[in-house]
């Protein structure tokens, strides 16, 4: 039996009161803080950056987890090691090297990941997979939360799945927007680890609880 490891995404908390979500986090059944990077070139919005980060780290009692969506992600992977990240994701379209990158994440102690946008097909990581303990698959469009959930996201799964099995890599897949109570299951169905949730647990009434629903979801 398998159960999720859930990540709400910090980007959705309430700023304002950001040491108080951190601390629900940290009190939760969530497994790992999820923390966007946006730069408002790679995509069209910008988040927070390195003070923010260092912020959390500070607090957070549980893995971070930080999905860069900037461009030339390399000259700041140390700078994000130093701040607290333990794992740290790269845009495929953002790198023009990818195995140097990867190369350059594990020399810094993090773990690497490779998210890939909607439009991006699984089979471009065959040559890489080995290198990249966790994909993290675009479910919306990157840059704003809230979007709706496409549903091309459960093949893309399976064919990452069908890759990883295949070369035996020990890769996770984490899937990121639109993630709900309504979809979890089938995500996990089709191969999904780590479930990234931003509005879907902060907007509801009460999200710690929200967050062990979707701790609760086996396959």
């Amino acid at each position: 039996m398998k159960n999720p490891i859930v990540a709400p995404s910090v980007l959705a908390a309430d700023f304002a009161n950001l040491q108080r979500d951190i601390e629900m986090i940290n009190e939760s059944q969530a497994d790992w803080f999820h923390v966007d990077i946006m730069d408002g070139v790679f995509v069209p919005n910008i988040s927070f950056g390195m003070p923010v980060l260092e912020a959390i780290s500070k607090h957070a009692k549980k893995t971070i987890d930080v999905h860069l969506m900037i461009v030339d992600p390399d000259r700041y992977i140390k700078t994000f090691a130093d701040l607290g990240a333990n794992r740290l994701t790269v845009h495929y379209e953002a790198c023009v090297h990818l195995h140097r990158t990867l190369q350059v994440i594990k020399a810094e102690g993090m773990k690497t990941g490779v998210a890939l946008n909607p439009h991006t097909p699984v089979s471009l990581l065959e040559d890489s997979i080995m290198d990249i303990d966790l994909v993290c698959l675009m479910s919306v469009n990157p840059g704003f939360g809230g979007q709706s959930f496409i549903e091309h996201t459960y093949t893309k799964i399976a064919k990452l799945k069908e890759i990883i099995s295949r070369n035996g890599a020990p890769t996770l897949i984490e899937i990121d927007g639109g993630v709900n109570s309504g979809n979890a299951k089938k995500l996990l169905d089709a191969g999904a680890d780590v479930l990234v949730a931003g509005n879907f647990v902060f907007r509801s009434e009460n999200p710690a609880e929200t967050i062990a629903l979707l701790k609760a979801v086996t396959v």
